[in-house]
């Protein structure tokens, strides 16, 4: 039990690097809150610090979920589905909200994407549904711009890929949780799409400040 909990505490810590932010401290000498979207993620990284230091705090973002579901799982000694669920769920509740940036956070589609990353590693027949998670939010993207809207329909395909699938109850509850997480996170986002108002996003350009 003291190894579930030190996993769990663990796998919500990693989750809980703001990235983002500490990529805007040491690179540029900024608050990235104060700049673009404000938010502390990949996204807003490409937009504020460039494409370098974007591309790499989203890979770091996305090893997070990696991390946490094959290396934290070992740490925990327990191989069972419903664990591994646990950890994904935790580290991305970690990065939406950081204890080191009073509980505000990204909004978690990177991390998410590492945590599907990492169970594909143990689960091969998760393989086909990250691979098409991956195809609607590139044609979602291709085809409006928007990264927020390409990222929340993306989630709410997540938990109907799992039951087309016919995955476990485990994954079907994760994808539920991931949609639910991204829809809540995305909440400003999704008022400035209905008034005709989010800003269409770049990933390669880069403000200057």
């Amino acid at each position: 039990m003291l190894r579930i909990l030190f996993s769990l505490v663990l796998s919500y810590l990693i989750g809980s690097i703001p990235t983002a932010y500490l990529f805007g401290r040491f690179y540029k000498g900024i608050d990235i809150r104060q700049f673009g979207s404000g938010n502390v993620g990949a996204t807003n990284a490409f937009r504020v610090l460039g494409k370098i230091p974007g591309t790499i705090v989203l890979l770091i973002d996305i090893f997070k979920g990696v991390l946490a579901t094959t290396v934290v799982a070992s740490v925990g000694g327990i191989d069972h589905l419903f664990y591994y669920t646990l950890l994904g769920v935790v580290v991305v509740v970690g990065h939406n909200w950081t204890v080191f940036l009073n509980f505000r956070g990204g909004k978690g589609i990177a991390t998410s994407l590492g945590v599907l990353i990492g169970l594909t590693i143990k689960i091969s027949i998760l393989r086909p549904i990250l691979g098409l998670a991956i195809l609607i939010w590139l044609v979602i993207f291709l085809i409006t711009g928007f990264v927020s809207l390409s990222s929340i329909i993306t989630a709410c395909f997540l938990p109907i890929l799992m039951l087309c699938f016919k995955q476990p109850f485990e994954m079907i509850l994760l994808g539920v949780l991931f949609c639910v997480f991204v829809v809540i996170r995305h909440r400003p986002n999704i008022a400035r799409l209905r008034e005709g108002k989010e800003s269409k996003t770049l990933l390669f350009s880069k403000k200057k400040i």
